[in-house]
């Protein structure tokens, strides 16, 4: 995670959390990114969008490292960025940034490097000292605070780095794919990590992320911006129950399918589906997940089976993904039932109506 910025806000109330309210307007080149984003103080959002979507860009004119065209910033009761001229400098906004990178000084000790932070920021010497020692026992590495970032495993240097942001107590935090590059369980570790300190700091904090389990376990609120446009945002249950996109949908480990209405039917490519009753508004999307997919041995032969083609196979952690077309759907089957199945191969699929949800598609 590398540590960017900041300095409390001064004009936020002593020890209420500043909320953060943001409208961002960017134009490069044939990307436009327009986004509007809210944080309650105290509380964390998670950004969600497929790469490209422009997730980074947002966090960046947030920590002011990047410019944009229209829109503002703000922060507790301060005005940080008023389109485009008025702009107040990283170092005085009170934000801290944490990407993937920690960006340690290689040179320090772990418990040097947390105190650097807090020297630049006023501490006096002793205080640093005390302060880090401190933050290196909050995350865990109260016995290594001797060691030099290339003595330390890559999650241990992402504590360092969070121990450094966190003890500078920014009005804000933003996380960028912060823990991408971390193996599964050092990644759950430190979620685990993010998750306790945020709560005990009530610091507020945006994450962008890849993966449903950090908006599930860090946040309150989940945003999903695709192409330079927020397309959903609510509760992150609700969001990812009701997912409003495809991308929305797989990020929820559901299959998402759009289709239209025809007298009781719903349609979509080669599946069918009775609607429930006041269910006919002309564009539904059903949404339902790869395990309530059944495959069938033979042709169809009753209502909600069909017949569709395989596009490929995808290994899951408890056997095999079929992904099909006609229309796209992923179906979740044991590796033993995979066996013999091949891209491009018919297959006869079937989904219980009752295990189905229709959505009105956007």
């Amino acid at each position: 995670m590398s540590a960017v910025v900041s300095e409390r806000g001064r004009d936020a109330a002593p020890g209420a959390a500043a909320g953060l309210d943001a409208r961002v307007v960017v134009r490069r080149g044939g990307f436009a990114l327009e986004a509007v984003v809210q944080v309650p103080g105290g509380s964390v959002v998670a950004l969600m969008g497929p790469s490209g979507a422009g997730k980074s860009t947002l966090l960046g004119v947030l920590a002011g490292l990047t410019g944009f065209d229209e829109g503002h910033v703000r922060l507790g009761g301060r005005t940080l960025d008023e389109s485009p001229a008025r702009r107040t400098p990283p170092a005085s906004r009170g934000v801290v940034l944490l990407g993937q990178d920690p960006r340690l000084f290689p040179h320090l000790s772990a418990r040097d490097n947390v105190a650097f932070g807090l020297r630049v920021h006023g501490a006096t010497k002793a205080a640093a000292a005390d302060g880090a020692v401190d933050w290196l026992r909050r995350v865990g590495l109260e016995d290594l605070g001797g060691r030099r970032p290339a003595q330390l495993s890559g999650g241990q240097q992402q504590r360092v780095a969070l121990a450094r942001a966190l003890a500078t107590a920014p009005a804000a935090i933003l996380l960028d794919e912060p823990l991408t590059s971390l193996d599964t369980e050092t990644a759950g570790d430190v979620r685990a990590l993010l998750h306790q300190q945020l709560a005990a700091t009530g610091t507020t904090a945006v994450v962008a992320t890849h993966d449903a389990v950090d908006a599930v376990a860090l946040a309150s609120r989940l945003v999903v911006l695709e192409d330079g446009r927020v397309t959903q945002s609510g509760p992150v249950r609700e969001v990812l129950a009701s997912p409003a996109t495809r991308f929305a949908a797989a990020v929820a480990g559901l299959n998402r399918v759009v289709g239209t209405v025809d007298a009781a039917d719903w349609r979509a490519g080669n599946l069918v589906l009775p609607l429930p009753a006041g269910a006919q508004h002309p564009s539904l999307a059903a949404v339902f997940r790869p395990s309530d997919v059944r495959v069938v041995d033979g042709a169809p032969s009753g209502a909600a089976e069909w017949t569709a083609h395989i596009v490929r196979l995808e290994q899951t952690p408890a056997g095999v993904r079929v992904r099909t077309a006609d229309p796209d759907v992923a179906v979740d089957v044991t590796a033993d039932r995979a066996a013999g199945l091949a891209p491009g191969d018919p297959i006869t699929l079937r989904v219980d109506p009752a295990d189905v949800r229709f959505v009105v598609e956007a």
